[in-house]
């Protein structure tokens, strides 16, 4: 995972086509993220948080240093993020892929 310095590219804000807040408060902010297939984003961030996949998903993550991740998860699985951090996500599925992300706020 790439790490960011300041939250400052939000999915929500930068990509509503994917990202919805669906509950925030002063401790979280949880997000739905949904995806067609083989649909990608925009490079944004993510704050400290768990990633879990309400579906089966396949994912290629770009990272801002050119790198790229192959993530592949099965419903029901959870990805934790330590830190802020960044990335261009694309479904390279041929199916929809939904997530919720929890955000912590400090």
């Amino acid at each position: 995972m790439s790490k960011a310095k300041a939250f400052e590219r939000d999915p929500v804000k930068l990509d509503s086509k994917h990202y919805k807040v669906e509950l925030e408060n002063s401790r979280v902010r949880v997000v739905r993220i949904n995806y067609r297939a083989r649909e990608k984003s925009v490079m944004h961030q993510h704050p400290p948080g768990i990633g879990i996949f309400l579906t089966d998903a396949h994912f290629k993550f770009t990272y801002p240093d050119g790198k790229v991740e192959d993530i592949k998860a099965k419903s029901g699985e959870f990805l934790w993020f330590e830190q802020l951090w960044e990335h261009l996500p694309e479904n390279l599925s041929d199916k929809s892929a939904e997530v919720i992300y929890v955000e912590l706020k400090t």
